[in-house]
């Protein structure tokens, strides 16, 4: 559970997030918006590298002003981002190790853990590749790997879409409806591709200058006019 409370984030005179207000509950969310809307500001207060001017932000009820940006991954907030933070020198197994060197572990023993990760994401064949040697595709798997060992209740994912194959974009839907029942975390998916996020998510928050003009079932929210003029740059005809 995600609760949003008057968030404001300034950046000099300009508010990158203006009182922003939400719940989200829902096991995969989507979050939405034009370019500068304030998406990657939301992400990056939940990651704990913008302080909001004011409001705040709890996760599972635990308030994330006072969790330091360096015990977040612990605490479980996890991100993947568009330009995979995959260690090129290390094999995928040990990729996803360094991850649970940092992080609880999930119960299990550390080696069955991994194993899982990357079976998870269809990376089992890989796990002794290097990741300089793993072609775009598999790099945006493992960082999905390495965003869900362990015990992660929050995992944000930006773009992880951009610029796959049919095929793989179809099993990356696969594994993002999967990721709550695999480990237990709600997933927050930033996206420009609006049939990845119809497939995936239940509910959607939609930005703009900073603002929420919709938050509801996906469905609902990407009907709503105020979102296609915004988002999806469509006009509704006036009568």
């Amino acid at each position: 559970m995600i609760e949003i409370d008057d968030l404001t984030v300034k950046f000099g005179g300009v508010r990158g997030l203006s009182q922003l207000t939400a719940s989200l509950a829902e096991p995969v969310t989507g979050l939405v918006g034009p370019n500068g809307a304030g998406k990657t500001t939301l992400i990056n207060v939940l990651s704990g590298f913008v302080r909001p001017a004011t409001g705040s932000v709890r996760v599972d009820g635990r308030d994330l002003n006072g969790i330091p940006i360096h015990k977040r991954a612990a605490f479980g907030i996890r991100r993947t981002f568009q330009n995979e933070q995959v260690v090129e020198n290390l094999t995928a197994s040990d990729n996803v190790a360094a991850v649970l060197d940092n992080v609880p572990g999930d119960g299990r023993p550390r080696r069955q853990s991994i194993e899982a990760a990357l079976e998870f994401v269809g990376l089992s064949a890989e796990r002794d590749t290097l990741g300089n040697d793993l072609n775009a595709y598999q790099r945006r798997m493992l960082e999905i790997a390495r965003a869900t060992v362990g015990r992660p209740r929050l995992v944000m994912m930006d773009e992880p879409g951009a610029g796959l194959a049919q095929h793989e974009s179809e099993h990356l839907r696969n594994v993002i409806k999967r990721i709550n029942g695999y480990c237990g975390a709600q997933v927050l998916l930033v996206d420009h591709d609006v049939d990845l996020i119809s497939a995936t998510c239940a509910a959607t928050l939609v930005l703009d200058f900073g603002s929420a003009i919709a938050c509801g079932p996906t469905q609902d929210v990407l009907a709503d006019p105020k979102v296609r003029a915004a988002y999806l740059g469509v006009l509704e005809e006036v009568t």
